[in-house]
C-alpha cells in the first residue's frame, strides 16, 4: 500500500444479535440470487429469508447445491444462473462453504471470461466488483467468520492431492453481513466444536501474526477468550442462548482480526488436510495447533504466553506460557471430542505417507504461509505433518 503500512477493513454494515435477520426486510434492491445449501433449505431458513427480501419487495432465486468446500465446478454453475436472473443482490446463506461460494460465483457474474489462476493471486487478482451486485453474508455457524473477511476458499479437485486455493483481496469481503444466533443454534455438538474451535485459531494466528497491530491485538485475545469459555457450553447445551450468541460475536470478532493481519501455518497444513481427507476446517486447525505452535515457540513464545493469560493460566516466563497454552488446547479438544493426532482423524498411515510430500509443497505455498511468525522450509512443514500425524512433539 503507497504511502502507509496497516489499515483495518470489514464490512461497511455488521448487524448481530438475536431477531438480526430481519434486517433483509430493510434492504434496498430488485432481484437477489441466494446461494446456500440443502440443509438451511430444510431447516427453514431459505423460506424466511426470502420472505424478509419480499417485505422488502425483493424477488429471490435460490441456489441451493453448495458442497462442503466448494469446487470450481459449483462456483461457475452458479455464476452461470445469476447471468440468467441478473440479481443486483447476492445473498450467501449458511457455513463458510455457501458463503465463499457466493464471492466466487460473485467474481464469474461481474466477469465472466476471468481466469482462476488470475483471481488467486493476492490483493490484485480480483478485478473491482459492485458493478452488477453488492454482497449479503448470513453465516449459519460461529467459526469462518467469511462473512467479514476477504478470502474466499475454492478446492481444485482437478488435480491430485486436491488443493484448496483461495482469494486474498478485500473486492470480496461482503458489504453487510448479518450474524443472527438462532442460525448457529441448530447446528449438532460436532459442527459447533469444528467450528468453534476455528475461531479460536482465527484469533490465535491472527494475534502472532507478522502483520499483528495494536487494533487487533485486543480484539484477537477477547474473541479468543470468549471462545475458550463459551465453546465448551455451546457444545454441551446447543440451546443455550447466551452461550449461542457470544460464540457468534467471538467469531465474528476473530474474524475482524484475521481479514487485517493474514493467518500461519496452522492453517496452512489445515487446508491440506481438508482438501485431501475431508476432514473439517474446524477440526483440522484444532488438531494442527499444538504442533504449529510447538514449531514457532522460538518466534513468537511471549505471544502465545498472553493467550495462556487470557484463558486463565499466568505463567512467569514465556515458554512456560506457551506450554500452558498448549496444554489449555489439548484440554478443550477432550471435552470436544477432537482426535488429538491425525492418526486418530482417522486417514490410512499409508496413503498419508504416500502423500506428505505434495501436502507439504502445498502447505508451502499456501496464502496464510507468508504471514507464520517464523518462516519455514520445506523440511519443517514436513516435520510438523509427521509429527501431526503421529502424535509427537515438535522439536
Amino acid at each position: 500500500m503507497a504511502g502507509y503500512s496497516k489499515w483495518f477493513r470489514v464490512p461497511r454494515d455488521i448487524v448481530f444479535g438475536w431477531g438480526s435477520l430481519e434486517y433483509l426486510k430493510e434492504l434496498e434492491g430488485k432481484r437477489a440470487f441466494i446461494v446456500t445449501d440443502k440443509t438451511m433449505q430444510e431447516l427453514g431458513f431459505v423460506d424466511k429469508v426470502k420472505s424478509y427480501l419480499a417485505e422488502a419487495g425483493i424477488e429471490s432465486a435460490v441456489f441451493n447445491e453448495v458442497e462442503p468446500d466448494p469446487s470450481r465446478q459449483t462456483v461457475k454453475k452458479g455464476a452461470r444462473l445469476m447471468e440468467q436472473f441478473q440479481p443486483d443482490l447476492i445473498v450467501g446463506l449458511g457455513g463458510g462453504s455457501s458463503l465463499d461460494a457466493g464471492k466466487g460465483m460473485w467474481i464469474f457474474y461481474e466477469y465472466p471470461d476471468a481466469k482462476w489462476e488470475d483471481i488467486f493471486v493476492p490483493f490484485t487478482g480480483v478485478p473491482k466488483l459492485r458493478n452488477k451486485a453488492r454482497y449479503v453474508a448470513i453465516p449459519s455457524t460461529s467459526g469462518t467468520a467469511t462473512e467479514v473477511t476477504l478470502a474466499a476458499v475454492i478446492t481444485n479437485r482437478d488435480v491430485v492431492p486436491n488443493v484448496k486455493d483461495f482469494t486474498l483481496s478485500y473486492e470480496v469481503t461482503p458489504d453487510i453481513a448479518i450474524c443472527d444466533p438462532e442460525l448457529p443454534s441448530t447446528m449438532p455438538p460436532a459442527v459447533t466444536a469444528n467450528t468453534g474451535f476455528d475461531v479460536i485459531v482465527h484469533a490465535v494466528e491472527a494475534y502472532v501474526s507478522v502483520n499483528a497491530t495494536d487494533v487487533t491485538d485486543p480484539i484477537a485475545l477477547r474473541s479468543a477468550a470468549m471462545a475458550y469459555k463459551w465453546l465448551p457450553l455451546a457444545f454441551a447445551n446447543g440451546g443455550n442462548k447466551e452461550a449461542r450468541e457470544k460464540m457468534h460475536t467471538a467469531s465474528l470478532m476473530a474474524g475482524f482480526t484475521f481479514t487485517n493481519t493474514a493467518l500461519g501455518l496452522v492453517h496452512s497444513t489445515a487446508h491440506q488436510i481438508g482438501a485431501e481427507y475431508g476432514v473439517p476446517h474446524g477440526r483440522a486447525n484444532a488438531i494442527m495447533l499444538p504442533y504449529v505452535v510447538q514449531y514457532n515457540a522460538p518466534a513468537a513464545a511471549a505471544r502465545y504466553a498472553d493467550m495462556a493469560q487470557a484463558f486463565g493460566y499466568a505463567s512467569t516466563d514465556p515458554f512456560e506460557g506457551t506450554v500452558k497454552f498448549i496444554d489449555a488446547v489439548r484440554k478443550l479438544q477432550k471435552i470436544l471430542g477432537i482426535p488429538a493426532c491425525l492418526k486418530d482423524a482417522g486417514i490410512k498411515e499409508e496413503d498419508f505417507l504416500k502423500k506428505v510430500d505434495m501436502l507439504t509443497k502445498n502447505a508451502m505455498n499456501d496464502g496464510s504461509t507468508p504471514a507464520n511468525p517464523r518462516v519455514p522450509t520445506l523440511a519443517e512443514i514436513k516435520n510438523i505433518f509427521l509429527c501431526a500425524y503421529y502424535g509427537n512433539d515438535v522439536i
